[in-house]
């Protein structure tokens, strides 16, 4: 499954993206602070964070460093310059959306959409993806039902106004293949109710190639067969709406990558995802990899200098051996030296690995994490966030790593 013909694009895509970056000045060189869901040790997740106790959002005028310039950029690469690079899609998750358990809740209460200005900021910096995390039943409250109007504007607003930028966005219901806390592809919320949800975003964003479609957050406590069903039936649903786009699909077992092929969550990943089926054979399998113990991304520590290298490497050489390609749509590692040397290894091991892996994400950015969760690329005071500085070095597209 090479997925090359919409990827071919891509790379190209983005490559004219990263060109202008580079034009514009490019990168400049314990407890969350938000609420996570607590998985079994053996599984990893990351969730939704609370908003901040008072329940209110403080202004964010002045966080954020220049913005990138207006205009979209070249729609081809330069002449005379390759038409593909590897690992073309590097950038953030943009969380907030998707917070809070209240349905539909309130916006700046419960919830925040990301914003303009953040989009202006990681673009400066020469990232050029961006996952967008939302939750299903705001979006579309009663299942088979029409999408919520409010809603679905600010994510239409998010999504033009990204791509209009150059920037790739990637949809995510990030709901774990549940749906008001029952299992996608049960009796009470079938694998056609979750089919019909993609089924609606692929008529709206279709047209827009610069949409991928992640089909949930991280799966997990159920069987892989029904998951696998589940995705089957959606990926149908999108293509039977007309819509090319490239698809994300997540592993069962919170899809680490460290447990693709592992048997404590019922069947591997490494064999029941073999079943996926894409009539346009225009996917990716997406794992997300955090460097902690449980590889839970619920601590700042680190295991080793190496551990992104090696938790990744059983998913790498699956990919290779089955011909297919694969996303890391979540990774993460705090601020000490450690932490630091294990994500620029990863970062390396990745584009050694850019055959067969086209992009990553860091967890996390958005309005609503707390100013000391570990992760948050969300810069303070026009300050950039430590690990920005690890990330730099690996986003902007220069002739000696094309």
């Amino acid at each position: 499954m090479s997925a090359s013909r919409a990827l071919d694009t891509a790379r190209g895509c983005a490559l004219a993206a990263l060109f202008l970056v580079v034009a514009c000045g490019g990168p400049q060189g314990g407890a969350s602070d938000a609420d996570r869901s607590s998985p079994p040790s053996s599984g990893a997740t990351t969730t939704g964070a609370e908003l901040p106790d008072d329940r209110t959002v403080p202004p964010r005028s002045g966080d954020f460093g220049p913005s990138a310039p207006d205009g979209d950029g070249p729609s081809t690469p330069p002449e005379g310059e390759p038409e593909s690079i590897p690992m073309p899609f590097r950038g953030v998750n943009l969380a907030g959306a998707e917070f809070g358990d209240v349905i539909p809740g309130s916006e700046g209460r419960d919830y925040r959409w990301p914003t303009s200005s953040e989009v202006d900021y990681f673009v400066g910096k020469g990232m050029n993806t961006f996952r967008v995390g939302f939750k299903w039943e705001r979006l579309q409250p009663t299942a088979y039902g029409e999408l919520t109007a409010p809603y679905l504007a600010k994510l239409d607003a998010l999504v033009g106004y990204a791509t209009s930028k150059g920037a790739w966005v990637v949809l995510n219901p990030h709901n774990f293949a549940r749906y008001y806390g029952v299992l996608v592809g049960s009796a009470e919320v079938p694998a056609a109710a979750f089919a019909d949800l993609w089924r609606r975003l692929a008529l709206r964003y279709g047209d827009n190639p610069r949409v991928m479609f992640n089909l949930v957050n991280e799966p997990n406590n159920m069987r892989t067969e029904q998951w696998v069903t589940s995705a089957n039936a959606a990926i149908a649903a999108i293509r039977a709406a007309g819509a090319g786009n490239v698809i994300h699909v997540p592993g069962n077992g919170w899809t680490g990558a460290h447990s693709w092929a592992s048997n404590y969550y019922g069947t591997p990943n490494a064999q029941a995802m073999l079943d996926i089926v894409d009539p346009a054979d225009n996917l990716l399998f997406e794992v997300h990899q955090y460097l902690d113990p449980d590889s839970g991304g619920k601590s700042d520590q680190c295991i080793s200098k190496t551990i992104g290298r090696e938790r990744l490497a059983g998913f790498v050489d699956w990919l290779r051996a089955t011909g297919r390609k694969g996303f890391v749509g979540e990774l993460a590692g705090g601020d000490n030296p450690t932490c630091n040397a294990a994500i620029e290894d990863m970062l390396a091991s990745m584009m050694e690995a850019s055959d067969v892996l086209v992009g990553w994400l860091w967890w996390a950015a958005g309005p609503a994490w707390r100013k000391n969760y570990p992760f948050s690329l969300h810069p303070e005071n026009g300050q950039d966030k430590p690990q920005m500085k690890l990330l730099a070095p690996h986003l902007v597209a220069t002739k000696s790593t094309l």
